[in-house]
């Protein structure tokens, strides 16, 4: 495992990343489907034509997936993360069809340090999951737990120890 290259002092508020690509297939639209979210217009082409989202679509969960494959990719991957406490709000704007191309914008909102761990901070991130279009396909607002830079040892301490 290498070494973080982001900590929570390297992040503020503005900072903004974007995933790669991800074009969605017919076979991981079933795929996840099956296994998470049964639902006609996300299993068979012939139902998902005749429903309110008019073809085969990805289920909002494998979105969210998806979003966090990509984000973890580009940046979570990269950080001193410690896991979230939670998401506060997840957004479906347009459904990802069969041959969409995807990627994420990731951007923070606010950041703060943690009242009960003064070894971690919290930033507010939003996740924006875009078409080939640039249509927003889904939004999601979360916080990540981050480690804050360890702090370095000064010259006395290291050679006393």
């Amino acid at each position: 495992m290498q070494a973080p290259t982001y900590f929570w002092e390297d992040i503020d508020p503005g900072f903004e990343i974007e995933t790669a690509h991800h074009k969605a297939t017919t076979e991981e639209i079933i795929e996840f489907a099956q296994e998470f979210d049964p639902q006609p217009f996300h299993l068979d082409a012939e139902a998902a034509k005749d429903s309110l989202l008019g073809g085969l679509c990805a289920s909002g969960w494998h979105i969210c997936s998806l979003s966090m494959r990509l984000v973890y990719d580009a940046l979570i991957s990269k950080c001193a993360a410690q896991g979230s406490p939670g998401i506060e709000e997840v957004r479906w704007r347009k459904p990802l069809f069969v041959e969409d191309t995807v990627r994420v914008k990731v951007s923070v909102l606010e950041k703060r340090s943690s009242a009960s761990k003064p070894g971690i901070g919290l930033i507010r991130w939003q996740w924006e999951m875009l078409n080939q279009n640039d249509e927003t396909i889904s939004l999601l607002t979360c916080w990540i737990m981050m480690s804050k830079r360890p702090q370095q040892m000064d010259a006395t301490s290291e050679e006393t120890a």
